[in-house]
């Protein structure tokens, strides 16, 4: 999953939310200088990255792409599922995506100097082009696509991958909401057990 899942699945507890956010550029147990809760979300972020690798129909969605992009078929569907969140956002959260990408976008703004250099660098490209809102739109995810794929100076293609969104969006929506119906049961189970001492 892509950032906005991640943020989604922290259930609005903050340093949980930090945590899964940091979790990508945290490396082996360098989260020992972090507060018991943001190192309970790194641990939630591996928890759902684990959960979605091994999910049989994240294994579909990947084989719908495999053949164009070989290995990096899961992170363009990691891409696309943020797109399906943000496209359908009112089926989860009360709260309207304009409102909870201004939180989030204030939330890393003030923190951000605190975080790793990773961090601070990815989100100050969330806050400038607005990611997780634009994550909606096919715009948004083109321009997410084009950078990813300038980021492996070509090689992965992904900047085309917006037109198998465009051909295979039915397949791949109703792959998602699959998929995230038991992401969702999965991360609330997690969040009761996960402990810092995994």
């Amino acid at each position: 999953m892509n950032f906005l899942a991640h943020l989604y699945l922290s259930q609005n507890q903050t340093n949980i939310m930090i945590g899964n956010f940091i979790a990508d550029h945290i490396r082996g147990n360098n989260y020992e200088s972090f507060s018991k809760e943001i190192q309970q979300g790194i641990f939630l972020h591996r928890e759902i990255d684990t959960f979605t690798d091994a999910h049989k129909v994240v294994r579909k969605s990947k084989r719908r792409l495999h053949k164009r992009y070989r290995h990096y078929d899961g992170v363009i569907i990691d891409i696309f599922y943020d797109y399906f969140l943000a496209k359908n956002w009112a089926n989860y959260s009360a709260i309207p995506l304009d409102v909870y990408s201004d939180a989030v976008n204030k939330l890393f703004t003030e923190i951000k100097l605190e975080l790793p250099v990773k961090s601070q660098n990815f989100i100050k490209y969330m806050i400038e082009y607005n990611i997780l809102f634009n994550y909606q739109y096919k715009e948004g995810i083109a321009k997410v696509l084009n950078g990813m794929n300038s980021r492996t100076k070509g090689k992965s293609q992904m900047n085309l991958a917006i037109e198998d969104l465009h051909d295979l969006e039915n397949e791949l929506e109703e792959d998602f909401t699959l998929f995230f119906e038991d992401l969702i049961v999965h991360t609330n189970q997690k969040l009761k057990e996960i402990k810092p001492t995994i």
